[in-house]
């Protein structure tokens, strides 16, 4: 044995590995390798395309041509008649509503520009501004100019107003126009029919009402004091007697005696002096010789059939119903039609004296003696029938309190006795009753 292992040759050492010692192999066979040649990709919209291609290679798809992407071809205009139709209707309807409108604003326009010459010309202030009472009150007479924008305001697409006041003998003047709805025809055709088959239902027209209220002596309720004009108002007499008198178109004289309470105690009486379409209702022949003036007369032939009514009164206008609504103002109204023309020559004459009408009543508003006691029986007339139902009314009052206080007392008085004593009470209530009713009978036969 070799201990020390001196004879014994060493073994040989174990070659070391590189670790990428593979990699030149794989690149000397890729070297060699000939370069693979690309497929080429066919479309698929052939009818071949599939017959090119591999069976066991999967398949290329492109997304499958449909409607739902093309509005064009997956709608057409027919598929939206209906709101083709609901549009057009608003569309109309939105016409229609506008021309309306205008119509209606041009017509209350129209209207003021021809009257306010006169309203300038009679009254201090015209219209809602301020700034009005300047203007009229400082222009001249032959200038006197107010604008729709000023004088005009806007109740609603078919109601107009104006005002006037600053007048000696008047308060003061409301003016209304009432206009056909242009602006909603379905509205204005269904008040066109229901006025052609019921006589209750007025015709749609265009038409103004003014009413005036005259001081009648009250000017230092309705007007503040300035000084230095004390003596003035001392002196000046604004009140005339109290009376109903009215000049109408007989076309609307049943109408206006059935809705009004002062036309319906008047008497009506063709005069000779009026048109034959016009008749003058009044509650005494001397008011009306007194009122119906040669100029009033020309004035209502003019205007024709465009006039309504000319009423002066001191009644309310629906019929009062307790002593309290008996009491009313003085007022004078004016009502007439408007011209489709817009041309108002034929009215402006009339209106004019609608405005000075007051100066006259102060004139010639005081009659004799036998004509206003004749008015006053008619007015207290009806006056003692409302105190009458007043006072029948009040004792009616007091006997169900006289009846509610002698029920309270008996229930007191039952309250204080007992079982036995009730019993007693009641039928001593019974006795009288049984006495009370044989009295009765006995004085009935």
């Amino acid at each position: 044995m070799n201990f020390f292992k001196g004879d014994k040759k060493p073994e040989a050492e174990a070659p070391v590995v590189d670790a990428d010692a593979d990699f030149g192999d794989f690149a000397a066979g890729a070297a060699d390798a000939a370069e693979p040649a690309p497929v080429p990709i066919q479309p698929l919209d052939g009818a071949g395309a599939d017959a090119t291609l591999d069976p066991n290679m999967a398949t290329i798809t492109t997304a499958p041509y449909t409607k739902w992407y093309r509005l064009d071809e997956r709608y057409s205009p027919s598929d939206f008649w209906a709101e083709g139709l609901l549009i057009g209707a608003f569309a109309f309807l939105m016409v229609l509503y506008t021309w309306g409108f205008k119509k209606n604003r041009s017509r209350s326009r129209n209207w003021f520009k021809a009257h306010s010459p006169s309203l300038a010309k009679e009254f201090a202030s015209v219209g809602f501004s301020p700034e009005v009472v300047v203007a009229a009150a400082t222009a001249d007479e032959t200038s006197q100019e107010v604008s729709p924008e000023q004088g005009l305001r806007k109740r609603s697409p078919y109601e107009y107003a104006s005002y006037a006041t600053g007048r000696a003998n008047v308060g003061f003047v409301d003016l209304k126009l009432e206009l056909i709805k242009r602006f909603n025809p379905v509205n204005a055709l269904v008040e066109f029919l229901l006025a052609t088959f019921f006589e209750s239902f007025p015709m749609p027209e265009d038409s103004m009402e003014a009413v005036m209220y005259p001081f009648d002596g009250h000017e230092g309720q309705m007007v503040p004091e300035v000084p230095g004009t004390s003596e003035v108002r001392k002196l000046s007499k604004s009140t005339y007697d109290g009376f109903v008198f009215a000049l109408v178109n007989k076309d609307r004289m049943k109408k206006l005696r059935e809705d009004r309470y002062d036309i319906s105690i008047t008497f009506t009486k063709d005069h000779p002096k009026l048109p034959i379409w016009a008749t003058a209702m009044s509650e005494n022949a001397e008011i009306t010789d007194a009122l119906l003036t040669s100029e009033l007369v020309q004035a209502i032939e003019k205007a024709g059939d465009l006039f309504d009514y000319l009423i002066v009164t001191d009644q309310p206008i629906i019929k009062p119903t307790t002593v309290e609504e008996c009491t009313s103002t003085k007022r004078i109204y004016l009502k007439y039609h408007l011209p489709s023309t817009d041309d108002y020559s034929a009215l402006l004459p009339l209106f004019d004296i609608f405005l000075r009408l007051p100066d006259h009543l102060v004139k010639v508003g005081h009659f004799r003696s036998q004509v206003t006691s004749k008015l006053r029986i008619i007015r207290e007339a009806h006056l003692g029938e409302l105190k009458k139902v007043a006072e029948a009314e009040k004792a009616e009052e007091r006997a169900l309190e006289k009846d509610k206080a002698r029920k309270e007392k008996r229930d007191r008085e039952l309250a204080a006795l007992d079982a036995k004593g009730q019993k007693k009470y009641l039928e001593k209530e019974k006795e009288k009753e049984y006495k009370k009713s044989m009295k009765k009978s006995s004085m009935k036969g």
